[in-house]
């Protein structure tokens, strides 16, 4: 379950808010590095303190053993030798990584001791709030430049943008470099965590409670819904985590929001399932999303355009298809990302069509 190995801090590296990175000095060999091999590890002080130069630090090494994408990270359990200071008393009963060895306390937003609780006891309505809902977490700062492209391109004010952040990645929002970037930028305004996903700026029980939030709270103009960073796929038509893409957008639709699906395109994945529109997509807005939503439908060029337009024809018995152009101007608007773009390990100039699909979004929701 889980391959545990022990190290020594020799070195301080990037920090971003919730998130310290160490070089760490291995005591014993994994996968291909030897004892007294260094790698890169990543702490979540709010969890296990702030480690410092000399300390020996206990490492979830699982992921590296297997050669599995972490971001090329050991994850720092605990510092066995200098513990933290217990958090100081205060409000909050809500569990996140529910019986887990690093199970945390939140005070929700929800909760009974939260200054928000009596306004979401009884809220039960978006009144039509535009949610953009989106299959992997590399598609929230492409639909955050899309909805700002299309608010400046009307003259209009930025859009007030809270991303609720589903369980079905990383569960700290901290390891999302991505998150900080767009919150220090203004560019979102809150994060709010759902399910057993935590450290957002807001914490929610469920993603139906994070949405009420988010307009309720954070006063939101426009909401986008994601898996935080990290994706499950097995190859196999349901084991997949951006299934709950179509339960979002359930849970829009049931609280009276606008839903706006965002297609998972690529233009360059190997895969044959994740070539043109992803199968991912046409699974959750095609099998398990009930509610009608719009699905934002890139007008791309050449053959890789045609073959989207004829598989996303496919969600078209339950689901409105709005087509939105994706030419050069929004790829300029792209370029100003105040975040690095990277899905499945490539960027805007390596695979521009998945960005483009879902700036789309982000454009169509703006102007709703």
């Amino acid at each position: 379950m889980i391959t545990w190995r022990a190290g020594v801090v020799v070195s301080l590296g990037a920090t971003w808010p919730g998130a310290a990175e160490v070089t760490v000095e291995l005591e014993a060999p994994v996968g291909t590095a030897t004892a007294g091999d260094t790698v890169r590890a990543l702490a979540f002080p709010a969890l296990v303190g702030s480690p410092e130069i000399g300390d020996r630090v206990l490492l979830n090494v699982s992921a590296l053993a297997r050669g599995l994408g972490t971001g090329g990270y050991a994850l720092v359990i605990a510092l066995p030798d200098r513990t933290p200071p217990d958090p100081p008393a205060g409000p909050g009963h809500l569990v996140k990584a529910r019986y887990t060895p690093l199970q945390a306390m939140v005070l929700g937003v929800d909760d009974q001791e939260s200054p928000h609780h009596e306004l979401l006891r009884d809220a039960d309505d978006l009144d039509g709030l535009p949610v953009v809902v989106a299959d992997l977490h590399s598609a929230l700062p492409a639909i955050v430049a899309g909805a700002r492209f299309a608010a400046d391109r009307a003259g209009r004010p930025m859009p007030r943008v809270a991303y609720v952040m589903t369980d079905g990645g990383a569960l700290p929002a901290w390891f999302s470099r991505t998150v900080a970037g767009l919150r220090s930028a203004r560019w979102v305004e809150a994060c709010i965590t759902t399910g057993q996903s935590f450290g957002g700026d807001l914490e929610a029980v469920t993603v139906h409670t994070g949405l009420l939030a988010a307009r309720h709270v954070v006063g939101a103009d426009l909401v986008v819904v994601a898996q935080g960073p990290g994706n499950l796929g097995t190859g196999t038509r349901w084991g997949f985590s951006g299934v709950a893409a179509g339960e979002a957008v359930n849970a829009v639709g049931a609280l009276g929001g606008r839903p706006v699906a965002s297609l998972r395109v690529s233009g360059a994945d190997q895969r044959e399932r994740h070539l043109g529109v992803s199968h991912h997509s046409l699974t959750a807005y095609g099998r398990v999303a009930l509610a009608p939503a719009d699905v934002v439908v890139p007008l791309l060029e050449g053959d890789l355009g045609v073959r989207v337009r004829e598989q996303a024809a496919a969600l078209a018995a339950r689901h409105r298809l709005v087509e939105v152009p994706a030419g050069a101007d929004l790829r300029g608007a792209l370029a100003g990302s105040p975040v690095r773009l990277s899905t499945m390990g490539r960027g805007l100039d390596q695979d521009p069509e998945a960005f483009l699909a879902a700036a789309a979004a982000g454009v169509h929701a703006t102007e709703l």
